[in-house]
């Protein structure tokens, strides 16, 4: 009996009105934004109508793509339950390890990533009338790559390919300009009024950090569930940021009066296809963002709200990627709330305050901004464009992440000196798999076999369950007889990169490791190996304690308990690190031997002279290192002279001058050549910055350093001899050095008294009785010295720099305190004729 359509269903979605218009715009331009609300059809009758299965139109065939396995399957059902047949008729799906398509099938639903390996192999896209990317406003990376292609597509082969932009929050403006000023076509929804409560937490809980969540917040966050069931009818849909969060919070709501279902990207299809129909009893629904949209949940009246995410996050500098928790932007928050409001008024509980939400976000981050960009690099090199700088893209890529990702392209063997792929680089582009995956795999298969090495990259590509445990060779066991869900997906993903790595995959082409180590045979040698392949620069030797140093430099620690503290050498496969962290946690690692870390990490290898200032001396070896890794050293009798002087300027720069000898002469010039400096400037140089003389050090410091070896002869450098060479000897200039700023200066008594130019203004610091006589005060370069008079004990009695006004005034107050303390000595009424004398007044009636 042929299918029967149900028309009922089809009519009442309510995009039927923008139909029209949508079609027009395609008919006129090839392109359109279409934006319509959750719950208007734009993800099922767009594409039938577009296909001609629905509405009488010419037939074509095609492609829907979307960022979710979960929702092109559950897209691909719906459309063909509105045609009343079954997937694989006129509708069918293909997504990573699963294609369920027949000879009839005119849409095909397929997740982004399998369309991006799709127009690798077939650029034209031969036989596809048609593409539709759904969800753009999602911004994950694979889609706007998608898109990006596409355009190209339709400039330089097919210009006849139509497609659309489809979303129900996106940038329609961005995205029309990007599609060629495309048409905007906008569907009316009819959702129903959502009320929002706020119930933010009683007490602070900490901000997420890392993939960490506080745990009194998802405490709260499962009482809020408790609370909503209590106040409101029907299904309650739950968003959390993982499945581990998941997980905790079902833990804490057992009891419920409510089944109790945990839908994620990793769930059985059992569990996925429950929360997608209609039951007849009152369902919780825990789920991550892939309900956000795409997804129809039936029955839910009530969102609960989390308020968090998760986003790519990348430190390239030490080479750890990972998710990172966030808050979830206002677009994302509009979009949950949407879906208690999709069959009748609902409510959403927000789990934060009213004021925070207006500080939130407007949008997610775009990946292109915020992840690791080598698989999007390797894509781009081969479409052609290693640079990415022809391609369309909304946001244009960063380019240190850019250049980090072309450095990791070249370590692994996929691109050329000049970015270009590689014959490996674009079998690994094939592979549907991150570049360094797809380089443990093929170069794993070489050393393993394509089964062995097929099942450890499925582990590495889908990180096992934290219950597997952080030893990867552990994880591999378990999960050969887990019987879980992970299990299922696991084998399934095994069987695909079994059958794309064949046999004999290295070809002994760059990046490759050869045999691998002495216990590649075993699991944990062989756990080890394609670990290592994986994350060379994550191989790490160990420092005791758990601890460990990876290659890249970076610090990392296991778990206490944790069965591989004591293992020499890991390859670390998943470590994160939060902000305030000094070493990174190993999540899942692997035993290997130091052969093998070099085999995997052999780009990293070096061998050379290491000449460096460590602890307050010179220490030169020859040294050998894996990155950070220190492999072997021994004493260099003749290091390369060069690097001596680097590292003798090295510990100037870490312990400053005072490494030079500064006899008082040179303390004193160096003061007085800042002082000229500070008043005249012009060719006077600055010597007062220690960092500032280090950088001259050509200037004064030759020939005395190229001949040091080591600090005592950096202590046998007489630094007021090598600041001479800094005098401005070619204008002449140096030859005033006395008169401008001398060294001691005369006095009426005879003495010649040293100036002290450390501060800002000279002192001369002298006994006032041998001042007499003298009206104006002594001057420098035309600055006046600040004189300090002392007593006959030599203790300061008063400081002026206007002695014509001291002996007016200040000197009577000076006399009548100091003539009783002091009675040998002179102490004239009237200084200004007095003579002066450095000596009592017994020694002045001898004529002394």
């Amino acid at each position: 009996m042929a299918p029967v359509p149900r028309s009922a269903a089809l009519d009442a979605l309510p995009v039927r009105e923008a139909v029209p218009a949508l079609v027009s715009a395609l008919d006129a331009h090839g392109t359109a934004v279409l934006c319509a609300p959750p719950g208007t059809g734009k993800t099922t009758l767009v594409p039938l109508v577009l296909a001609g299965l629905v509405g009488g139109g010419a037939p074509r065939r095609v492609v829907v793509a979307e960022p979710r396995r979960i929702a092109a399957r559950a897209a691909a059902r719906r459309m063909a339950w509105l045609l009343g047949e079954g997937v694989g008729g006129s509708v069918g799906f293909t997504v990573r390890g699963e294609r369920v398509v027949g000879p009839d099938t005119v849409v095909e639903v397929v997740t982004t990533g399998v369309l991006l390996q799709r127009l690798q192999r077939d650029q034209e896209l031969a036989g596809v009338d048609v593409v539709v990317l759904d969800e753009c406003h999602e911004r994950h990376l694979d889609a706007d790559t998608v898109a990006a292609f596409l355009l190209d597509v339709r400039a330089a082969l097919r210009p006849e390919l139509r497609l659309v932009a489809a979303s129900a929050t996106t940038d329609a403006a961005g995205w029309a300009r990007l599609l060629g000023d495309a048409p905007v076509v906008e569907a009316a929804g009819v959702a129903h009024p959502v009320e929002t409560v706020w119930a933010p937490p009683a007490r602070p809980v900490r901000p997420p950090h890392g993939m960490r969540v506080d745990p009194a917040q998802l405490a709260h966050v499962a009482s809020v569930v408790r609370r909503a069931l209590a106040e409101r009818s029907g299904d309650v849909l739950c968003f959390l940021p993982g499945v581990g969060e998941i997980a905790r919070v079902a833990g804490q709501l057992a009891g419920v009066d409510a089944e109790v279902l945990q839908v994620h990207g990793r769930a059985p299809a059992a569990v996925q296809d429950a929360a997608l129909t209609s039951a007849g009893h009152r369902r919780v629904i825990l789920s991550t963002a892939v309900a956000e949209s795409s997804l129809t949940v039936p029955g839910v009246r009530v969102v609960v709200d989390s308020g968090l995410a998760r986003e790519p996050r990348v430190d390239h500098a030490r080479g750890l990627g990972a998710l990172a928790t966030v808050r979830a932007s206002r677009a994302a928050g509009r979009q949950r709330a949407g879906r208690a409001g999709r069959e009748a008024p609902g409510v959403v509980y927000r789990c934060w305050t009213e004021a925070e939400d207006g500080r939130l976000p407007a949008f997610p981050a775009p990946e292109i901004r915020i992840a690791d960009l080598a698989q999007f690099a390797l894509q781009a090199a081969c479409w052609g464009d290693p640079d990415a700088s022809g391609l369309a893209l909304l946001d244009r890529p960063p380019a240190g992440a850019m250049a980090a990702a072309r450095e990791v392209l070249g370590a692994v063997g996929a691109v050329d000196g000049s970015g270009r792929p590689t014959p490996r680089g674009t079998r690994m582009a094939g592979l549907g798999l991150h570049p360094r995956l797809a380089r443990a795999l093929l170069d794993g298969a070489a050393a393993l076999g394509a089964r062995r090495a097929a099942e450890l990259v499925a582990l590495l590509s889908e990180e096992p369950p934290r219950e597997y445990g952080d030893d990867l060779a552990a994880a591999w066991r378990r999960a050969r007889t887990a019987g879980d869900g992970y299990q299922a997906r696991w084998r399934t993903e095994s069987r695909r990169l079994e059958r794309a790595a064949g046999t004999g995959a290295g070809g002994g082409e760059p990046g490759t490791a050869g045999p691998g180590g002495s216990g590649a045979g075993s699991d944990d040698g062989a756990a080890g190996l394609v670990a290592a392949l994986a994350f060379p620069e994550r191989v790490a030797r160990a420092r005791g304690e758990g601890a460990f140093l990876m290659a890249s430099g970076t610090g990392a620690e296991l778990g206490e308990g944790s069965g591989l503290r004591r293992a020499p050498w890991l390859a670390v496969a998943v470590a994160d690190r939060s902000p305030h962290a000094a070493s990174a946690r190993i999540r899942l690692g692997a035993v290997v031997d130091e052969d093998t870390a070099r085999a995997a990490a052999g780009h990293l290898f070096s061998a050379g002279e290491e000449v460096r200032w460590e602890a307050g001396d010179l220490v030169a070896r020859a040294v050998e290192r894996l990155g950070a890794i220190e492999l072997a050293a021994r004493p260099l009798r003749e290091p390369d002279p060069a690097l001596v002087r680097a590292a003798l300027l090295d510990g100037l720069r870490s312990e400053g001058l005072g490494l030079l000898r500064w006899s008082a002469d040179a303390r004193t010039l160096r003061a007085r050549l800042g002082f000229l400096h500070r008043t005249l400037g012009g060719a006077w140089p600055d010597v007062a910055d220690d960092a500032a003389l280090v950088e001259r050090a050509d200037d004064w410091l030759e020939p005395e350093l190229s001949r040091a070896r080591r600090r005592a002869d950096l202590g046998r450098i007489d630094a007021g001899q090598a600041l001479n060479r800094l005098l401005p000897w070619s204008t002449g200039e140096a030859a005033r050095l006395d008169e401008l700023a001398p060294e001691r200066i005369e006095v009426p008594s005879g003495s010649r008294i040293r100036v002290d130019y450390t501060d800002g203004q000279p002192v001369l610091a002298v006994k006032l009785q041998e001042l007499f006589g003298l009206a104006e005060t002594p001057r420098v370069a035309g600055v006046p010295v600040l004189v300090h008079l002392l007593s006959p004990a030599g203790r300061p009695a008063a400081v002026t720099a206007d002695l014509a006004s001291f002996w007016q005034g200040g000197y009577r107050a000076v006399r009548a305190e100091l003539r009783g303390r002091y009675p040998k000595h002179p102490w004239p009424e009237d200084p200004a004729t007095a003579l002066p004398t450095r000596h009592t007044n017994a020694r002045l009636q001898r004529g002394g």
